[in-house]
């Protein structure tokens, strides 16, 4: 047996909605047998009576118009029968401990240190300069969001009497209200930001402002774009959409029955300033990211009228090696032992290729299981023999690579959505269009942490794999979502005890959301430019602060003023003459190249007239090895799309520097 087989604990955090203190995982006296078996299915049990499930429960349309018809949904009843007859055959693998009820606050206090707001309050409370910064770019519906949470944690602190200092929210506002009335704009950076921003968050004389202790907060208020019906528009907060398709009432709610058919043609409007995907933002600025949103996605949950849920925490034990039932970061610490800068783990890897390498048309691909018995004895030569190299790959058939890959994700000990935001990907089939759905998933998915969300993206680029293949295998997008909705929304359908019309809405709720994962994967990888500008107008109030503290040390210095302001001009301004910019290209034969700048210059124009000058490795480098950024002024670093317009960008952030690179791995 190899070290792999060996299973120290290691503590991880796990959350658990609120309820009365309680022990999952042991004997709950008649509900004891229930509990195991829910924890078998797919380890996330919630503080909800558990209930088997016995079969599926009967369709009653009356009730839900907006469910799936039965025979749509019967993959997912043999889904859940497949399930638990394999979990029969598997033993727990980790133990958890007693759930504490959270205290009144304790979850608003945890949603604003993950806002990045966590110097709101406490100890921390009286150094908040960035933070109000950060409260500055907030639009209205994401202000009212963060004032509703600070409001919540003052009046908790108040109550217990704390002896550190406890804001008032109206104290905070009026210092972000008054900042921005004693800091006038300084500089071009900053106004060229400001004149982007304008034209897609102007202020509405119309809209209401938020009135704090008498005091009136303005925080900018975004118009509507026009757009069509099919477009997703980014440039614009989905919260404030939503508000204005509220008080207009231009847009039915329209509630899709899950046929692929039905399911409009969403697409990306063209941006001259570039797409920003997932990976593309140094990481200083993708944590400013996170930040605006959780606090959008609140704000769009809070003005839709649905609760967004946040878990309370509970320490679970794991295995620390090996392969099911070991958390995703310890897999890829080990795995990188192996492979430096792998960001999938290996197993995974190995799984979605063996079921590759036995052709994506097998008829009824991922919805037939492997042989129970057999999966068991897989898994336990896999555990030995995976890391050694000895595993032979050529016994494992097909269905049970399939079966082995499903086994794999619901064994995890925190779930592939991450246990923060689980129900909140759960509770995305509560909204009322599409749109709005697909507008939660996206801030969603930029939530999930990278291990996961990489992890999600390579197991949804390979489930479009197989529905590419369905005049063959008979599996459509709607046929796969039926089969893996169970294996990462497990808990939801077999942790709830409720009716069973009920527990039928619930299953075609989340095989929807899977759908929607499946079929818009490419757009929720995008990061929606308002949140982009929102980071911008961040960095460039940081500048100017840090600049402003810089000039009045230089002064105490006794530092000549002009002879620092003309170094502090550009390299660009100086070596470059207007309506030309100077490319860095220091990894290939042209080191540097001045490009005059033109209404039709892309980014992938300017790489081609670098790759030109190569020899020999030029077609190679074509094919995605280097890559144009946009780096400095108002951003950290940014990877710019070939569809970005050059002129359109330069006038966004005069001030950056243009360097040709690789990305990282």
């Amino acid at each position: 047996m190899s070290w792999l087989s060996s299973s120290q604990g290691v503590v991880l955090t796990a959350y658990h909605p609120s309820g009365k203190d309680q022990a999952l995982g042991g004997n709950h006296g008649k509900g004891g047998e229930e509990a195991t078996t829910s924890r078998r299915y797919g380890q996330y049990t919630m503080n909800q009576e558990i209930t088997k499930v016995v079969e599926r429960p009967p369709f009653d349309r009356s009730s839900s118009q907006d469910s799936l018809d039965e025979l749509s949904m019967e993959d997912y009843w043999t889904e859940l029968e497949n399930i638990k007859k394999s979990s029969e055959n598997r033993q727990e693998d980790q133990e958890v401990v007693v759930v504490k009820e959270p205290d009144e606050g304790e979850l608003e206090e945890e949603w604003l240190k993950e806002a990045g707001l966590s110097n709101l309050f406490g100890e921390a409370a009286g150094d908040n300069q960035e933070s109000m910064v950060f409260l500055s770019t907030l639009t209205r519906t994401q202000a009212a969001a963060v004032q509703k949470r600070v409001e919540t944690v003052s009046q908790t602190l108040r109550k217990k009497n704390k002896q550190y200092q406890v804001p008032d929210v109206r104290d905070i506002f009026a210092q972000q209200r008054g900042s921005k009335e004693r800091e006038p704009p300084d500089g071009a950076e900053s106004q060229s930001v400001r004149t982007d921003e304008n034209k897609y968050q102007g202020k509405d004389d119309q809209a209401s402002s938020l009135v704090v202790g008498g005091k009136e907060l303005t925080p900018l208020v975004p118009e509507e774009a026009p757009v069509s019906e099919t477009d997703i528009n980014l440039e614009v907060s989905f919260a404030e959409q939503a508000v204005n398709q509220k008080e207009s009432s231009r847009e039915k709610i329209q509630r899709s029955k899950g046929d692929d058919a039905l399911l409009p043609s969403f697409r990306l409007p063209k941006d001259k300033t570039g797409t920003t995907k997932i990976g593309d933002l140094a990481p200083q600025d993708m944590k400013k990211v996170c930040h605006l949103a959780l606090i959008e996605l609140t704000a769009l949950y809070d003005v839709l009228g649905v609760e967004l849920k946040q878990q309370k925490a509970v320490k679970i034990k794991t295995k620390d090696s090996g392969l099911f039932c070991v958390p995703l970061t310890v897999l890829l610490e080990q795995d990188q032992k192996k492979v430096p800068g792998t960001r999938i783990p290996l197993i995974f890897q190995k799984l979605i290729s063996r079921i590759e390498e036995g052709g994506l048309e097998t008829e009824g691909l991922l919805r037939i299981p492997g042989a129970a018995v057999r999966i068991k004895n897989l898994c336990q030569e896999l555990e030995a023999k995976f890391y050694e190299g000895t595993f032979n790959w050529e016994s494992v058939k097909q269905h049970d690579a399939a079966s082995l890959l499903k086994l794999f994700i619901r064994e995890l000990p925190q779930p592939l959505l991450s246990v923060e935001y689980l129900k909140a990907f759960q509770a995305v089939q509560n909204l009322p269009t599409k749109k709005q759905q697909l507008q939660a998933l996206n801030l969603l998915v930029i939530l999930l942490p990278d291990a996961n969300r990489d992890t999600l993206k390579a197991l949804l680029e390979f489930l479009q794999r197989v529905v590419d293949n369905k005049e063959k295998n008979k599996m459509t997008v709607m046929n796969v979502a039926m089969v893996m909705a169970p294996n990462l929304f497990m808990y939801h359908t077999l942790g709830l005890k409720s009716s069973e019309q009920r527990e039928f809405v619930m299953a075609a709720g989340i095989a929807n959301i899977m759908h929607l994962l499946i079929k818009y994967q490419k757009l929720l990888w995008t990061i929606p430019k308002f949140i982009v500008n929102q980071v911008r107008k961040q960095n460039t109030e940081n500048h100017r602060k840090d600049k402003k503290a810089m000039k009045k040390l230089l002064k105490k210095m006794a530092y000549d003023r002009e002879k620092y302001e003309k170094q502090d001009k550009s390299a660009n301004d100086a070596d470059v003459p207007q309506g030309v910019i100077r490319v860095q290209a220091p990894h290939l034969s042209k080191v540097s190249m001045a490009i005059q700048l033109t209404e039709e210059l892309r980014a992938s124009d300017v790489l081609a007239r670098f790759l030109s000058q190569e020899s020999g490795v030029a077609q190679t480098l074509k094919n995605g090895d280097v890559f144009l950024y946009e780096i400095g002024g108002n951003i950290g670093e940014r990877c710019l799309d070939d569809d970005t317009y050059m002129k359109d960008l330069y006038q966004l952030n005069p001030n950056a520097e243009w360097v040709i690179k690789s990305k990282p791995s």
